[in-house]
């Protein structure tokens, strides 16, 4: 992703446009490997991206979209330089999670699905990490944090800021 924040939209445009070239002949069956490439130019998937693909490769905007929107792994919306993952899981949800997320949600000044104005944080709230055994969990990035406390958030958050 560090690449992404270096190059300007029209670099970027100009990148999504060779790749639409490069797989234009597939069509419909380059889809998900185009929307990949895509998402991997600019981080995320905004919809002037799935219109340029969807005309790209000769399909209906509304295929693109629901694709992108069917597949996790898609986002339409930007994500942070840190990501920071709220499992919501049973496990973790019974020992409070939903604590956690509130005051990650909080301390940053937005929503789950929302990014920084400075780019630097999104939170996404999860089904499971797959850490039961530790929750509540929350992961940054690949660090994974267990047996939180809402009180630990900001010491952690912390952290990220001053990196």
């Amino acid at each position: 992703m560090g690449a992404t924040k270096t190059m300007t939209h029209d670099e970027k445009k100009m990148k999504l446009d060779a790749v639409i070239k490069h797989h234009a002949q597939n069509g419909r069956k380059a889809l998900m490997q185009v929307l990949q490439e895509a998402q991997n130019i600019y981080g995320y998937l905004p919809l002037e991206v799935q219109r340029s693909v969807a005309l790209g490769l000769g399909v209906s905007v509304a295929e693109v979209y629901g694709v992108v929107s069917f597949y996790s792994f898609f986002s339409i919306n930007p994500k942070g330089e840190y990501v920071v993952s709220v499992c919501l899981g049973t496990a973790c949800y019974v020992k409070g999670s939903q604590a956690i997320l509130d005051k990650v949600q909080t301390e940053l000044g937005i929503k789950s699905g929302e990014c920084t104005e400075d780019m630097k944080f999104s939170i996404n709230a999860c089904r499971c990490i797959g850490a039961c055994g530790l929750a509540p969990v929350m992961m940054i990035n690949e660090d994974v944090y267990g047996r939180l406390t809402a009180d630990e958030i900001p010491a952690i958050l912390a952290k990220y800021r001053e990196a």
